[in-house]
């Protein structure tokens, strides 16, 4: 009896470690993987990388082409774009990974309670998802944040809102699907409670889908952030964000490019390393795709 219960976790183990290797074979997804890595670390020490203050102002000195003191040039208020955006990280991390923690665990939950309770408590949820489908990811945003008002967390609540029907529509038929498997019916034919169900046997079963998601999703939110900001519906100034900078830097596009390029080559290398990972991720989970 001991070795019949050692082997099925030996099998998960070993799908496991199988789904690892896969990923460290994908090249571009340890590259996104190390560009993330490297993102996170200069978001927690942006003190110690920013060669100057983020708001320090220098009107003398405003729109100041890159030097070997200012590599990123300096803004129209005189502050190193350099330092901004490296602050700047700090921001879309922030807005990117919080807003999908909630909106994925709001979603999950919702596709999960929606395909293991049926009925009218599905048919309500999963209306409620099509609804919040229907609306472009921008639009959904401004409607929230028109009644929220701007600011970091205001907006992080937005996006996660925007996203939280996407992971519903992904957890929803994974998860209806495994309800209706055998061992799930076994469990419930020995007297497993209904929460023992959900995280033991369906929750776990969809985990890898809804993480690729998520990665995906990161990039999206990312995105959105630096939208709203553009907009002038994110964080207040002087606080940097990318959004925000190349937003102030299109009217200066023929006199002072480097405004708005520096700034948004960040946003596109940090959207490229989470799609990267995602895809890696997904490569990497798919059996289909798995060698």
């Amino acid at each position: 009896m001991a070795v019949a219960r050692e082997l099925p976790v030996a099998g998960v183990r070993e799908r496991r470690w199988r789904r690892v290797q896969a990923f460290a074979r994908n090249r571009t997804a340890l590259v996104g993987l190390v560009m993330v890595a490297l993102l996170l670390l200069i978001a927690v020490a942006a003190p110690v990388f920013a060669p100057h203050s983020p708001i320090e102002q220098s009107t003398i000195h405003r729109l100041e082409p890159p030097s070997r003191e200012y590599p990123f040039g300096r803004d129209d208020f005189g502050r190193d774009i350099l330092s901004r955006v490296i602050y700047g990280t700090r921001i879309a991390l922030l807005a990117g990974l919080l807003s999908v923690a909630l909106g994925g665990i709001l979603g999950t939950a919702m596709g999960v309670v929606a395909a293991f309770r049926g009925g009218r408590t599905e048919a309500w949820l999963m209306r409620l998802t099509d609804v919040l489908l229907a609306f472009p990811d921008l639009i959904t945003g401004l409607l929230i944040l028109a009644v929220l008002g701007p600011g970091l967390w205001k907006m992080i609540i937005a996006i996660a809102l925007t996203i939280t029907p996407r992971f519903s529509r992904i957890a929803h038929g994974p998860a209806l699907s495994i309800k209706r498997r055998d061992f799930v019916e076994a469990a419930r034919a020995i007297g497993v409670g209904d929460a023992r169900i959900l995280f033991r046997h369906i929750l776990p079963n969809i985990v890898g889908e809804l993480l690729v998601l998520a990665s995906l999703w990161t990039a999206s939110a990312i995105r959105l952030e630096a939208s709203l900001s553009f907009i002038g519906l994110g964080v207040r100034p002087p606080t940097p964000t990318w959004g925000q900078m190349i937003r102030d830097g299109t009217v200066h596009l023929t006199n002072a490019p480097w405004f708005s390029l520096f700034p948004g080559l960040a946003l596109l290398l940090t959207i490229l390393a989470f799609n990267l990972v995602g895809d890696g991720l997904r490569d990497a989970l798919d059996p289909k795709t798995r060698v």
